[in-house]
């Protein structure tokens, strides 16, 4: 086990091989400041370091909001180079969390707007309890989204609902957020932690490689072209065949057990 991480903005911990982070600023509402980023990006970095952890479970703390956005004491202050370099900070702390090589499973407990849709849509698989609140209202303070809103949201729910959003910066419900594919499930608050638990769960009986590899070649295969993503597949499978997870895999099959896999 690593050692405690001393975080001042996020609460965080490990059990059963799952990593809880949990934004801790709830008399704000969650906003992420720099300080919350680089909290973030230490946890991440621990959860993608330790073997120990199979997948990451990200909330925020109290039943209002998972993140309400960024902290706008902090952004009225930055002129345009101090806004460049902390958007392109959050958005390599995002492109850690998408690309962890474990599956990261948003559970949305409340307002997801502006960096706080955006640090939802980075994760693999995302939760929302029903009162959850979504939105991109970036341009009603003069600016356009700065963590990869431009990018994620129309890969996600395609181009001409994603610009309604961005454009309008309109907030919408945790079930037409489901109906419009920006989120995988809507869930009763109080089940919303034990629901990303299960899922975790569900796939961490699977193979560690395999899954690694899955979510690579899909993240990836996403900024390529079909046919080169066709070829990251199959380098990808291929890999998979040789190791020892795919000879137990296959064998747990055939004679009708459950397989035990090592992640080699």
């Amino acid at each position: 086990m690593a050692a405690q991480l001393a975080l001042e903005n996020v609460l965080y911990e490990k059990k059963n091989g799952i990593a809880y982070v949990t934004l801790n600023r709830p008399k704000v509402l969650n906003a992420l400041n720099t300080p919350t980023w680089i909290d973030l990006r230490k946890a991440f970095l621990d959860a993608k370091e330790d073997g120990s952890v199979h997948g990451v479970i990200l909330t925020g703390a109290g039943d209002k909001a998972f993140i309400a956005g960024a902290d706008i004491g902090e952004l009225a202050h930055v002129d345009a180079y101090e806004a460049e370099e902390s958007s392109r900070f959050g958005q390599e702390v995002l492109s850690l969390v998408e690309n962890l090589g474990k599956p990261v499973i948003a559970a949305i407990n409340g307002f997801a707007l502006g960096g706080g849709c955006e640090t939802a849509m980075a994760c693999t698989i995302r939760i929302a309890a029903e009162h959850a609140k979504f939105g991109q209202p970036e341009v009603k303070l003069g600016l356009v989204p700065g963590g990869g809103g431009t990018q994620r949201l129309p890969r996600l729910v395609g181009k001409g609902r994603a610009l309604q959003l961005i454009l309008t910066g309109e907030t919408i419900s945790a079930q037409e957020a489901y109906r419009i594919g920006l989120v995988n499930e809507v869930v009763a608050a109080a089940n919303l932690v034990a629901r990303a638990e299960a899922i975790l769960k569900q796939i961490s009986a699977n193979a560690p490689i395999a899954v690694k590899f899955s979510l690579e070649a899909a993240n990836k295969g996403l900024d390529t072209s079909q046919s080169e993503g066709f070829a990251l597949e199959a380098s990808y499978f291929g890999i998979c065949a040789a190791t020892e997870d795919k000879k137990e895999g296959t064998s747990a099959f055939l004679e009708k057990r459950l397989p035990q896999f090592h992640g080699r």
